[in-house]
């Protein structure tokens, strides 16, 4: 390697360093050229509901209704500011990636020990590590002493990986697997070595990430699809309308002014400008109510877009599993033992050792610090009776060998009370029984049966335990000479352990409940595949059958895109993957028609968390820049609060389609109200103010209420929307259109009646039967199944009390003189009055009826 990078151990010269640094360019990440921050609020415009609401917004203005136009902009702004904020805070992932390079490297220059910027190093550097040592750059490493690097962020190794500097044989190896190398931006957790700099800034793992995670475009959310959809067939049909509408006034002989203003007013009308608005106050207070249930959203489109999903890509470590190294079983006296079983006390020796070979220290906090798998060595032992502090009293060590990569194992040697001593050695199953001749039976000891030891670390293995074998070896006095080859020999084992990050209680129940909501859970990770396999089985990914739903990512590697797009949507767990096949995974389901939700904590997360259709990053664990990538936070890093926010999700989505049906239905009312008059040969049935007031107060009040409707009763027991499901699905648009000719002949028809018998007051009355009908119709669409009268009056307050607001705004207007002379009203007659509140009533019970049939004929009907 040396010779290839034209380097050798002590280093290159100061002056090939700095031709080398001309040639390369300095070892930091760089960043694409950014949008400017006024193109970037430009931008939040391009959306072509907004540019229809601008539109309305200038047409209003040109016939003069000035209230209408500040509305319209007002609204458009305050959704411009809350997209270019969100947008804004997403472009810091890439200063959050840079965040993660060491400033300084310690190296040998011309055979001199130098301290120099790392942004100075070059390709054959030669770099020193030691214990909390950020790695500057992709290193091969040339010696090690007890290496190891934390690499959790980079590869997803859950716990940290020994590393050596001999030759690996095997090509095209996962980072994960490739031993003899550190990388940028992971950590040296104990130990030291030496390594030659083999890649620089953009060249290195964490630069072709960097170089991904910008390339990578978000995804437009299901929500901002449905809308934009939803926003060109609805400027088509209201172009439409107002084109029929001049066209037969025109052929009436009526002023082409006055058509082409009555064409535009109605264009207004139609428009609903509280869409936008009610909305995004919808998916805020989404946002805060996921908040209390540990689900942080970044970007508000992801509360809905939870709803949608397919499938829940989740890594393993953290996610699935509690993010601690714990023991689980015990071999011992040829029998198998759960962790907590009280028999475990009997066997003092096999205890002692767990709880003394180990460095393990206690901090002033209570904190244990140490290697993982110490930890739950320690943490075991202590349940059993046998803590280190009160046994290191009795039993103190008097000297060790330390772990080593090549030999596999520890030994710590302690004083007994009667002045011998006892050595406690650890290590890989295989080379503790070549190393020992006796083994502990109930029977005292006996010789060491191999055969069945080799046989218990296999039947472990393959439950995803990691295993470790525990010996010990009695002497009359210290040994002159404290060295492996004399006291790692002799050996007596006294028992297997086996440990694993366990899985989180409440995961398995929230697999299941995704099962039943119709998504399919898919597990990617880096962990070795035995130990995903046995996590995705005990959590419910996997049935113990399912043999061919479990790729590596070498395997990966192997299938051409054809032969993978076929094979995605039934594999269930991705072990020993990189980060580009992580992408690749995300683009191939949604090439499928899936919509993704990813979740990740490490930076090889952060391009796929960007990509996916909501990316889902680690609150607790998670590094800055999956974060900053993704779409939401879990807090307490559960997979379990997935569901639950996805749950919200559905819930959120279906208060939309109810508050959209709502403003969809009320402008069709007005709408076939305007557009039927003249052709029956009606005066204009509402002035400007009446629509102006149906928009804002009628409209905007009882559709904000209808975003905090509680979640239906089967909202978990359906399957996910079909992602290319247009707003309008399931009848949506033909009740929009049914119910609103329903308003327009009530409310012609109360303007004939009362044209031919109270005739000073029929604008009052048309207008207060066209506030009144949008109330019932309100009430009655809070299900699209379920009945008013089952679901309860007071099943949702606040919608209860925006109708009792707007009625008693509405009862102002009519008989407040001072609210007469601005709305141009009248005061009705108790008479007229329950006229208009029974005649408005026929669209509530009219609604009602269509429930009733879908109940009875329409699908999922029991």
């Amino acid at each position: 390697m040396l010779g290839t990078l034209g380097s050798q151990r002590t280093g290159i010269s100061n002056t090939e360093a700095q031709k080398r640094l001309n040639e390369f360019g300095p070892n930091e990440l760089q960043e694409k050229k950014k949008r400017t921050t006024l193109l970037m609020f430009l931008d939040q415009f391009k959306d072509f509901m907004i540019l229809v609401l601008i539109g309305a917004a200038v047409i209003a203005g040109v016939i003069g209704d000035l209230a209408d136009t500040l509305v319209i902009i007002a609204i458009v702004i305050i959704n411009a500011i809350i997209g270019f904020v969100q947008e804004y805070r997403a472009e810091k992932a890439m200063e959050a990636l840079k965040k993660m390079a060491a400033h300084s490297a310690t190296l040998l220059r011309e055979g001199a020990i130098a301290r120099v910027a790392a942004a100075e190093l070059v390709p054959g550097d030669v770099v020193m590590l030691e214990a909390g040592s950020l790695v500057p750059a992709d290193l091969r490493l040339m010696e090690t002493a007890q290496l190891k690097a934390e690499e959790a962020a980079l590869t997803g190794e859950s716990v940290s990986v020994e590393k050596h500097s001999r030759t690996l044989i095997e090509d095209q190896l996962p980072l994960a697997d490739r031993k003899n190398m550190v990388y940028k931006g992971t950590t040296i957790s104990y130990g030291r070595g030496t390594g030659v700099v083999t890649a620089t800034g953009m060249k290195t793992e964490l630069g072709k990430i960097a170089s991904m995670l910008q390339d990578e475009k978000e995804v437009k959310t299901p929500l901002q699809k449905r809308l934009a959809a939803f926003g060109r067939k609805l400027a088509l049909a209201i172009l439409v309308i107002c084109a029929i509408v001049f066209g037969m006034g025109f052929l009436r002989g009526e002023p082409v002014l006055l058509m082409l203003l009555t064409a535009i007013s109605l264009a207004v009308a139609a428009i609903p400008e509280a869409l936008p608005a009610v909305i995004t106050i919808s998916l805020a207070l989404g946002a805060k109510k996921l908040v209390s249930k540990n689900a942080l959203v970044r970007k508000l489109p992801a509360v809905e877009t939870l709803g949608s999903v397919t499938y829940i890509c989740s890594d393993k470590t953290g996610t699935l599993t509690v993010n601690r190294m714990t023991v689980e079983d015990f071999f011992v006296d040829g029998k198998h033992f759960k962790a907590g079983d009280p028999t475990l006390s009997q066997f003092d020796f096999l205890m002692k050792g767990l709880a003394l070979s180990n460095d393990v220290q206690q901090s002033t906090e209570g904190t244990l610090l140490g290697d993982p798998t110490e930890v739950a060595l320690y943490e075991v032992a202590k349940k059993t009776g046998f803590g280190k502090r009160e046994l290191e009293n009795s039993l103190p060590r008097i000297s060790e060998i330390p772990f080593d990569s090549e030999r596999k194992c520890m030994t710590t040697l302690h004083r007994l009370p009667s002045g011998d001593c006892v050595s406690f050695t650890k290590g890989g199953v295989d080379v503790m029984s070549e190393k020992a001749d006796t083994m502990w039976t109930s029977n005292g000891w006996v010789p060491v049966d191999r055969d069945q030891l080799l046989a218990a670390n296999n039947e472990m293995a393959e439950r995803g335990l990691r295993v470790l074998c525990i010996a010990m070896r009695r002497w009359d006095a210290i040994p002159d000479n404290v060295i492996c080859e004399i006291v790692e020999t002799n050996l007596s084992i006294l028992g297997l352990v086996g440990m694993m990050d366990p899985p989180r209680e409440e995961v398995k129940e929230a697999v299941n409940l995704c099962k039943t909501a119709g998504i399919r859970p898919v597990m990617i990770t880096g962990d070795h595949p035995v130990t995903a396999r046995a996590i995705a089985e005990r959590v419910g990914f996997l049935e113990p059958e399912d043999h061919d739903n479990v790729i590596t990512g070498q395997e990966l590697d192997r299938l051409s895109l054809p032969e993978f797009e076929d094979k995605v949507e039934n594999i269930r767990v991705y072990a020993r993957v990189a980060p580009e096949q992580k992408l690749k995974i995300v683009k191939a389901l949604q090439d499928k028609g899936q919509f993704v939700a990813m979740t990740g904590d490490g930076v090889n997360d952060a391009p796929a968390l960007k990509r996916a259709d909501i990316g889902v990053a680690m609150g607790i664990t998670g590094t800055d820049v999956s974060k900053e990538a993704a779409h939401m936070i879990l807090l307490d890093d559960n997979f379990a609060t997935i569901v639950r926010a996805v749950q919200e999700g559905r819930k959120i989505y279906d208060n939309i389609r109810k508050f959209i049906r709502y403003l969809l239905t009320t402008n069709s009312g007005e709408i076939w109200t305007l557009f039927l008059a003249p052709i029956l040969g009606l005066p204009v049935p509402l002035l400007p103010i009446h629509l102006l007031w149906v928009n804002l107060v009628t409209d905007g009040l009882p559709a904000l209420a209808l975003s905090v409707e509680p979640a239906e009763g089967d909202v978990m027991k359906r399957p996910p929307r079909n992602p290319k499901e247009s707003i309008f699905a399931h009848g949506l648009g033909l009740h929009a259109i049914w119910v609103g000719i329903l308003m327009g002949v009530i409310v012609l028809s109360i303007q004939a009646w009362s044209l031919a018998n109270v005739d000073a007051h029929w604008q009052t009355m048309v207008f207060t039967v066209l506030c009144l009908t949008q109330l019932g119709h309100v009430l009655a669409i809070r299900s699209e199944r379920q009945s008013l009268f089952k679901m309860g009056l007071f099943s949702n307050k606040p919608l209860l009390g925006a109708v009792a607001l707007t009625i008693i705004l509405q009862v102002a207007i009519i008989y407040i003189p001072a609210m007469n002379r601005i709305f141009k009203t009248e005061p009705l007659t108790a008479g007229e009055l329950l006229i208009a509140i029974a005649a408005s009533s026929i669209v509530f019970f009219a609604v009602e009826l269509e429930k009733l049939m879908i109940r009875k004929f329409g699908p999922g009907r029991k």
